[in-house]
């Protein structure tokens, strides 16, 4: 009895070892899964079929996929077109499930076995089930071949009105600018531009101006000359002017008295005296033929010569500012320009915008 006892107790350990180790390794099975699928299971020759492979494992274990090349036969007349990069997913308690896809495709028909993919964990090998896929061919109806046509020639599209109205027609309206501008580019090529320039020159003051017409004066000998009407004439002229422009009233057009009561208002009198004697044998030798003396003429010369000196003002500015005068004409003109350059540049800007346009339409066409 005590016999039996004993043996039934070595039994029973050993059963719930066993049963520990069945339920070990269906533990550990049970953390590697692997799946797969295809879509569709059925397609014709030249078709795609997709094979999805996956595989749920526990976080931080190894994993290897299967690698297949280019072309490569996964099995005799199943050939592998493409296989996806792997695609990781979270899942819970741990575990990651990983997927990747594989292309395939078939040229016979028939209905082929695909073999379990392996897969390894950890260094162990799981595979996944088995598949299978039917390729088809083409119906060809044998019995009517006269219903076969050979190929036919490469045929042209028809020209179509619709598709290249706008093109017709923007092209027109850009040969018509291209005119236009190029016209316009001769009128404004005609139309001269007017120089309109602020100029700074150098200026002469009055005194510097009538001292240089003195001093040709005596370089010609106009003094002693038998032409003493000339000699006057010069004298009072320069005088005139420099009046003209030192006083600021217009001495060119008055008469010897009229300059010398107007001279009155602003010089001395004895100043005025002496340019009246001045004056008034001038007025004697151009309209009563007067014959002066020689020393007259000097005393008149110096009397000139003295005035200017007595009444010059030196501290005036040596340059002058030329401001340009435009007529009606020119500032019509100006303008004018000016809005030709607009609407050659507003034409071109159109007519590149345009070009571009009409390429993009013409390259949609071809």
């Amino acid at each position: 009895m005590k016999l039996g006892t004993r043996h039934i107790d070595q039994l029973f350990v050993r059963l719930l070892v066993f049963c520990g180790a069945v339920m070990t390794a269906v533990s550990s099975f049970a953390q590697v899964q692997v799946e797969s699928s295809i879509d569709p299971i059925q397609i014709l020759i030249g078709e795609q079929a997709q094979l999805k492979l996956q595989v749920s494992y526990k976080k931080g274990q190894s994993l290897i996929l299967p690698q297949f090349k280019q072309s490569q036969y996964i099995t005799p007349g199943v050939e592998v077109l493409d296989m996806s990069e792997a695609d990781t997913a979270q899942l819970d308690n741990g575990m990651i499930c990983v997927s990747r896809t594989y292309t395939l495709t078939s040229f016979d028909e028939q209905l082929y076995y695909l073999p379990p993919l392996p897969v390894k964990v950890d260094g162990k090998q799981y595979q996944s089930k088995n598949l299978a896929l039917k390729v088809l061919t083409v119906p060809v109806d044998t019995l009517h071949p006269e219903n076969f046509y050979p190929p036919k020639d490469v045929q042209n599209n028809p020209f179509l009105w619709s598709e290249w109205r706008d093109v017709f027609w923007l092209s027109l309206l850009l040969l018509f600018l291209t005119v236009l501008t190029f016209y316009l580019c001769i009128c404004l090529k005609g139309n001269k531009p007017i120089i309109a320039r602020v100029r700074i020159i150098k200026k002469v003051l009055p005194h510097q101006r009538a001292m240089d017409e003195i001093e040709k004066i005596k370089a010609d000998r106009m003094v002693a000359s038998e032409n003493q009407k000339e000699y006057y004439t010069r004298l009072t002229d320069t005088l005139r002017k420099y009046m003209e422009e030192r006083f600021g009233f217009n001495a060119m057009e008055m008469t010897s008295g009229e300059i010398i009561a107007r001279l009155q208002e602003v010089e001395d009198k004895k100043m005025i005296d002496e340019l009246r004697d001045l004056f008034t044998t001038a007025d004697l030798v151009k309209f009563a033929k007067y014959k002066s003396l020689i020393n007259e003429n000097d005393a008149n010369l110096v009397n000139a010569i003295e005035f200017i000196n007595t009444t010059k003002q030196e501290n005036q500015p040596t340059t002058e500012r030329i401001e340009p005068q435009l007529t009606e004409k020119d500032k019509r003109s100006m303008r004018s320009r000016t809005v030709l350059k607009i609407a050659v540049s507003v034409l071109i800007i159109a007519m590149v915008v345009l070009l571009g346009y009409v390429f993009y339409r013409l390259y949609l066409l071809i």
